[in-house]
């Protein structure tokens, strides 16, 4: 059996339009008319989930999905620096910024490291393979499953850094733009991964 997981990011939000640490920020107007225009380009699933936050949340509903909240899929805990902006926090604390970048255990901000974020999401990932296949064989009787979910970009590079056994800091050579959908088939102890798609044309400006 295979589980394939689809993994949407969510849409704008004035927090990545200033290039801030998301402080669960809701979607803007924009954000969310991105969204209801891409519902139409919404894969078929089985299981439909979300990442807790109000943008993952939103992009779900303006989406039409009526997604159960996944506290795995809560998008990157940066501490202090939730909400501020990067190069305010740069210029305040050059030293802790260079050591997140540089070191994938270090959480100068008090939150949660960029190993600890792939570990988190490499094992909600790794369960929905062993839950899904559990008790299903590989005989005829088998059928492969889908879950979709929306997930912060975070969350998303997180994942394909786990499922392809990347070097923790290839995630920083990950890009993930919003409403992209990003597919992982998990079978026989591995995981495949197709890149991202749009769901719908970009944004202008």
């Amino acid at each position: 059996m295979t589980v394939r997981v689809m993994l949407v990011s969510p849409a704008m939000n004035a927090a990545l339009r200033e290039a801030r640490f998301d402080g669960d920020a809701p979607l803007d107007r924009a954000g969310e008319r991105s969204a209801r225009a891409a519902a139409a380009a919404v894969p078929r699933y089985d299981a439909v989930l979300s990442g807790p936050s109000e943008r993952c949340l939103g992009t779900a509903a303006a989406l039409g999905l009526a997604a159960r909240a996944e506290p795995a899929l809560t998008g990157w805990d940066l501490g202090r620096w939730s909400g501020r902006r990067l190069d305010e926090v740069g210029a305040a604390e050059p030293d802790a910024v260079a050591a997140w970048i540089g070191d994938p255990s270090a959480a100068p901000h008090g939150g949660e490291s960029l190993r600890a974020l792939v570990e988190r999401v490499g094992g909600w990932l790794d369960g929905t393979r062993a839950e899904d296949t559990r008790g299903a064989g590989e005989g005829p009787g088998a059928t492969d499953r889908s879950v979709l979910a929306v997930a912060e970009p975070a969350v998303v590079r997180a994942a394909v850094v786990h499922a392809l056994v990347l070097p923790v800091e290839a995630f920083w050579r990950l890009d993930v733009a919003p409403l992209v959908l990003t597919e992982l088939s998990g079978r026989s102890g591995r995981w495949n991964v197709r890149l991202g798609r749009p769901l719908a044309a970009a944004e202008g400006p």
